[in-house]
């Protein structure tokens, strides 16, 4: 418990008494007793009791010097008996600003921070920052394939920063307690056991035109909210889902990205030499909708997955060549690789990760009083050129328009359309077989956001909302943030999904429908 000194100083309200401490109580007067007691014994030992009074202005000597309380020695010409204090030796601030600066010392000593307790890291060759967080979550249906607690976890994050010879370098880990997960072993691919490495690279700029950026790093590019095109790297879809903060959203890459920039454009350049896949949603932590099974599943029957994990055969590489024109930023996007999460079954009935080529461009800048995006790209599944083999998922043309504006101050709205458009539909359909539930040409969904900051921006309420109006289904996500301080921060919200079918994209998660909390201490 800390107590700040402030809080000694505020002045004492009256209240209401209790009949224990009555005016007439002995217990009431034995602790008035000990206050004056204690009052008169630290104003004795206060030095501005201990000294003798100073005399009325003319009746005493000159002060006494700093160097000497008793010195014979003439007094020195004015402006000089002070040489090198703060109040001659420098000249005095602009009015106001004095005020200003003793008031931010005064405020700097009475707070207290973390490094009041866990140290200065001033000491160590580097810089060291992260969080403590618990956090847990229940589900507000029956789900008899998964258990009640969604959530519930004791999370550290570390991360440490350094900076030598032109190289900077990063390691982020998640120490995690997971009570609710069954897998305990380390997998830093799927971010399972007790530890998931989030980042650990090295960057350096060898040219001036080029920066370097190699190991295991969050990766992110195009213009969507919580949309994603051209953006072909991996995510964490359990971690959103369940309740994890949004930032657990993006999952890792091992990757090398090569930056190279130029007044005509600029080119990124990433490889990954082993396909990462997504965190995707296999049964063990949500249940969904199996199409081999005609039924939903969960932890009775987990996916098999046939991994892509041969190193530099399995590889992917991701180009973006982007430039602005005024104050629109445009781009193109082209990736080789694989879909990132499971898209098709083989002939033993595991999933796979069909090849996957992808072209795209996007386009945003402000119009009007906000902020609008363009985006679109076209997915060549490359196992299946023709669209003929109903085991694996067939090329689509995917488009989103978006939209964000101040509405009045401290509120803001934005507004998403996407697409998903099927190529080669007819061959899809003749092809399917007997029995097997059929997908649509077109997919539409239309999100809508609304943020509202409160309490000089330390009170944020957020509501996103995912709805498609060709599956008739959703996905609703309440949030409140609250900021207590420099360091204590909590958050509430949900993850409610809903549909009239349970073999829709979002309908056949509305069992998996969660709320959830947190607290997190930050240094």
């Amino acid at each position: 418990l800390f107590i700040e000194k402030r809080h000694c100083e505020k002045a004492v309200r009256p209240t209401k008494q209790s009949s224990f401490f009555r005016e007439d109580s002995g217990l009431l007067r034995a602790f008035q007793s000990l206050a004056m007691t204690a009052t008169a014994l630290i104003l004795m030992s206060s030095p501005a009791f201990a000294e003798e009074p100073a005399l009325p202005m003319g009746l005493g000597g000159p002060a006494p010097s700093a160097s000497s309380s008793s010195s014979s020695e003439p007094s020195l010409p004015s402006g000089l008996d002070d040489m090198g204090s703060a109040s001659s030796g420098e000249p005095a601030l602009p009015g106001g600003l004095e005020e200003v600066s003793t008031a931010a010392e005064d405020s700097a000593e009475d707070e207290w921070s973390a490094e009041d307790d866990f140290g200065d890291d001033s000491d160590l060759p580097f810089d060291l920052s992260g969080f403590f967080e618990l956090r847990g979550g229940h589900r507000i249906h029956e789900d008899k394939h998964e258990k009640d607690v969604s959530l519930g976890e004791a999370r550290l994050q570390l991360q440490a920063d350094a900076a030598f010879s032109g190289i900077s370098a990063r390691l982020t880990t998640d120490l995690l307690y997971d009570p609710v997960g069954d897998q305990h072993s380390f997998d830093p691919e799927r971010g399972e056991g007790q530890l998931d490495v989030r980042e650990a690279f090295f960057m350096a700029r060898p040219f001036d035109f080029m920066d370097v950026k190699a190991g295991r790093q969050i990766l992110t590019w195009g213009t969507g909210d919580l949309l994603f095109i051209n953006d072909m790297f991996p995510k964490d879809w359990v971690a959103f889902f369940i309740g994890r903060d949004v930032e657990y959203l993006k999952a890792p890459s091992d990757a090398l990205k090569v930056s190279l920039f130029s007044d005509v454009a600029n080119l990124d350049v990433v490889y990954t030499p082993q396909f990462d896949a997504d965190r995707y949603i296999d049964g063990r932590r949500i249940s969904f909708f199996n199409e081999g099974l005609g039924r939903l599943s969960g932890e009775d029957m987990p996916v098999a997955v046939d991994p892509r994990s041969s190193a530099f055969r399995d590889d992917e590489l991701a180009l973006r060549l982007y430039r602005n024109f005024e104050s629109f930023e445009a781009a193109l996007y082209a990736y080789s690789g694989f879909w990132k999460s499971p898209a098709g079954q083989d002939a033993m009935g595991r999933a796979i990760f069909p090849a996957l080529s992808v072209w795209g461009a996007s386009l945003r800048g402000p119009i009007y009083k906000g902020i609008a995006n363009i985006e679109t790209g076209y997915y060549k599944s490359r196992d299946d050129d023709l669209g003929t083999n109903p085991a694996i998922r067939n090329s689509e043309v995917r488009f989103l328009a978006g939209y964000e504006q101040e509405l009045v101050p401290e509120l803001t709205g934005g507004i998403q359309y996407y697409l998903e458009h099927m190529s080669d539909y007819d061959k899809y359909r003749a092809n399917l077989p007997a029995g097997a539930v059929q997908k649509d040409k077109n997919r539409h969904m239309v999100t809508l956001r609304l943020t509202k900051l409160m309490m000089n921006q330390n009170l944020q309420l957020s509501l996103f909302n995912f709805w498609s109006p060709s599956d008739d289904d959703g996905f609703l996500r309440p949030r409140i943030d609250y900021k207590i301080n420099d360091n204590w921060s909590v958050q509430a919200g949900g993850n409610i999904f809903y549909g009239d079918r349970r073999n829709t994209f979002w309908g056949q998660f509305e069992d998996n429908s969660n709320i959830y909390a947190g607290v997190r201490f930050s240094f």
